[in-house]
């Protein structure tokens, strides 16, 4: 990816956003908000309907959009038209963004003998009812390293498949 695209930002969530919103305050990210298309996170999920909120403007620089989700399966396809001037990147957080609280709190081998899904362990085990809201996760990660930390933690026992993106490969200058 060019570092002077346009970058549309997509979030699945609020959970997601909320944590790509932190970073982006806290310049974690390797691109800064300026750089946004509308200098905002976008919630529009459907390539159909990105196509005409967004891109049906006149743009003179190529356009990076970075969608953040936990299915690998989800389907975005741009129609031919945009196919040289629009780079997709799927940023994988599988099984859920929530794995970011459960790394933080120390709680992997726990979670992991629980099969439960992440964010019913966190509403569960670590009795988080509102663990999936954008309020709760911008007010638990108000300390921008714990989140860092979730994040390199994720990445290092996560089994990530080799060619895919993770919150991991958006950070600047953390990735130690």
């Amino acid at each position: 990816m060019n570092e002077q695209n346009i970058i549309a930002c997509i979030c699945e969530g609020s959970a997601e956003q909320a944590v790509i919103e932190l970073l982006l305050e806290n310049n974690k990210l390797y691109f800064e908000k300026q750089q946004l298309l509308d200098e905002k996170i976008i919630r529009v999920r459907s390539a159909e309907r990105f196509e005409e909120l967004y891109l049906r403007k006149n743009f003179n620089k190529k356009i990076t959009v970075l969608r953040i989700l936990d299915s690998r399966r989800e389907n975005f396809k741009l129609s031919k038209l945009y196919k040289d001037k629009v780079e997709v990147i799927n940023i994988i957080t599988s099984p859920e963004i929530e794995m970011l609280i459960i790394h933080n709190e120390n709680k992997y081998e726990e979670y992991d003998r629980s099969k439960k899904k992440p964010s019913d362990y966190c509403k569960q085990n670590l009795k988080y009812p509102e663990v999936k809201s954008y309020v709760f996760v911008k007010d638990y990660f108000s300390d921008i390293d714990k989140l860092i930390n979730a994040i390199k933690l994720y990445h290092k026992k996560a089994n990530i498949p080799k060619q895919e993106k993770t919150l991991f490969d958006l950070l600047i200058n953390d990735r130690k």
